[in-house]
């Protein structure tokens, strides 16, 4: 899929996030990289072989006072 030189990181490598945008659609909270994962805005990624990655957004940590 990808012709990037060097290439993108493939679909089930662990740094896949860091292939370059294919489509960016923001008004519906999806992004399409180059590697064919859909990115979508809560974190969350649907795999070219329909694997569901759940969102992985970090939680907000309390700041002592």
């Amino acid at each position: 899929m990808c012709q990037h030189q060097p290439p993108c990181p493939s679909a089930d490598s662990v740094d896949r996030e860091a292939a370059r945008l294919s489509a960016h659609h923001p008004e519906q909270g999806w992004s399409l990289l180059c590697n064919g994962v859909l990115l979508f805005d809560d974190t969350g990624e649907l795999l070219p072989d329909g694997q569901i990655v759940a969102p992985h957004r970090a939680l907000p940590t309390a700041v002592a006072a």
